[in-house]
């Protein structure tokens, strides 16, 4: 292969800043448009309004493009790669709740679905905040179009590792997910609108997370409290 044909096939790098650079601008405008949303719906005087729901509608699918596009640049700065600004450090889990459940707030009350939370007060871990974050709020959004009217965020210490679970009372994963293992390529499917991106994205933030010849990973379950779905992130 000689060495233009080897420059194509890799691709041009000033391509690949273009494209990273579009998409953080769009994920800015994104952001916007989201919380002018959120901003909206708190103002809002009456929930049965024909317009309430379409505004919750409208902020569903802008925390789902949000979430996609932060996604997109995380993986494309290589995360889980030498260079990557991993930043574990010990955070405690009440403080991790109050954050996943502060970005979660608005959503779930324009949906009318009921958020639960159950973790061990004290307890704290070492992680890395902002990507653990990104991981449980892409699960708990993706929760919310399957689950009927609950979500369920718990913390549990399980021997070595933290498990960290959102759970709904939804239908539950089609079996073709679950024999996959949480494979992001089971979870493509064009006729639902899924890309498989946030699992992918979910198991290399896990296997980040590494502690005596331990990795993180991630699971698809039904069944759970609540019946549903059960998105499981396992940390050592």
């Amino acid at each position: 292969m000689d060495e233009q044909a080897s420059q194509q096939q890799e691709g041009s790098p000033e391509l690949f800043m273009f494209l990273a650079s579009t998409v953080h601008d769009m994920k800015n405008s994104i952001s916007v448009l989201s919380g002018t949303l959120e901003n909206l719906l708190s103002a809002h005087q009456s929930s049965a309004a024909p317009e309430y729901g379409q505004m919750a509608q409208m902020l569903y699918q802008t925390k789902r493009l949000n979430d996609n596009l932060i996604q997109l640049l995380a993986l494309y700065k290589d995360v889980g790669k030498p260079g990557y600004p991993f930043d574990p450090a010990p955070r405690s889990m009440r403080e991790l709740v109050e954050l996943v459940a502060g970005q979660a707030h608005m959503l779930l009350q324009s949906r009318g679905i009921a958020f639960e939370v159950d973790y061990p007060q004290d307890a704290i871990w070492t992680l890395d905040e902002d990507l653990v974050i990104g991981v449980l709020v892409h699960a708990i959004n993706n929760a919310v179009r399957y689950t009927r009217d609950r979500i369920r965020l718990t913390i549990a210490v399980d021997g070595d590792y933290l498990e960290l679970r959102v759970e709904d009372n939804g239908v539950g994963f089609p079996a073709n997910m679950l024999e996959s293992g949480a494979s992001a390529k089971a979870a493509i499917n064009f006729l639902s609108n899924s890309s498989g991106l946030g699992l992918y994205f979910s198991s290399e933030v896990a296997k980040m997370h590494k502690h005596r010849q331990r990795s993180g990973s991630i699971a698809l379950e039904n069944g759970g409290a609540l019946g549903g779905g059960c998105f499981v992130l396992r940390l050592p």
